[in-house]
């Protein structure tokens, strides 16, 4: 206790991880339990054993494996193709110093604080024109140029302050633009590069507006969407609202915790350079 009152900031993140582990222990909790035990002890009581039909009713309900499987293909899509494209985006405004870098930089930071609201409508039209409607590839185009704007600022930083000498040694020695990019540029920025493949990959895994509007279709759902619809039909317990909520955040948080140490690498990085 000493010790956290001689180091302020080690207290505030310790408050920080209980407030976010303690919500995530109950809503556990509460998924196995029975609805009799939940309304008779309430949501702060320990189960006297594992009641598994609330989990196993919804995996049923919402078919949670295509559930799982769209979301999965989806943000891992857009974690890939946007890192990718924020890679490519940055290279040139970073390293090829375009004209209007200024004017560029800040269309991008517009569109990444474009509310997503204003963008249902002509997503909407564009992907009826284009044939795209209520089709992954249509969900996954958007979100990638969405998190791209965000990627793109975030790495035309980092690689402003890119060594200019590395680059123009590698053109002596016979480099062109695209193996400078693989060879030098890609490995360089990895760790950065990890941050935002797991952030990417978060974000879309929690998007909820969009894939409601473009997904209608039952096979072609997220995880995210199967939740609020089902949750609209008023047919759940509470138990089962709560294995609804375990079973929605429980793969996101298991790749977050896979890829924690590319993700305190790539902010280590940042903070000594």
């Amino acid at each position: 206790m000493t010790a956290l009152r001689r180091y302020p900031v080690l207290l505030a993140l310790c408050l920080a991880a209980l407030f976010m582990v303690v919500p995530f222990l109950i809503v556990a909790v509460n998924a196995v339990k029975s609805p009799a035990e939940y309304a008779q002890n309430g949501p702060l009581s320990l189960p006297h054993g594992l009641y598994l039909d609330g989990l196993r009713d919804f995996w049923q309900r919402v078919d949670y494996t295509q559930k799982l499987v769209n979301s999965v293909l989806i943000s891992g899509s857009v974690a890939l193709l946007g890192t990718a494209l924020s890679v490519l985006n940055a290279y040139a405004i970073g390293i090829g110093r375009i004209r209007g870098r200024t004017w560029v930089l800040a269309f991008f930071v517009l569109a990444n604080m474009l509310p997503q609201e204003a963008l249902v409508y002509p997503l909407y039209y564009l992907s009826k024109q284009a044939g795209l409607y209520d089709t992954r590839l249509s969900v996954i185009i958007v979100f990638t140029v969405i998190q791209s704007a965000f990627g793109t600022y975030l790495l035309s930083a980092v690689l402003g302050q890119f060594p200019r000498e590395i680059v123009e040694a590698a053109r002596i020695d016979g480099a062109n633009k695209w193996q400078i990019l693989v060879r030098i540029i890609v490995p360089v920025s990895r760790p950065t590069l990890g941050v935002l493949l797991v952030f990417f990959f978060v974000w879309t895994w929690n998007e909820f507006l969009l894939p409601l509007v473009m997904l209608v279709s039952n096979d072609n759902q997220t995880v995210s969407v199967a939740l609020g619809v089902l949750q609209g039909q008023r047919l759940m317990d509470a138990t089962m609202t709560n294995a609804a909520a375990l079973l929605g955040i429980l793969p996101a948080v298991v790749f977050f915790l896979v890829f924690q140490r590319t993700l305190t690498r790539g902010i280590a990085v940042g903070a000594v350079k």
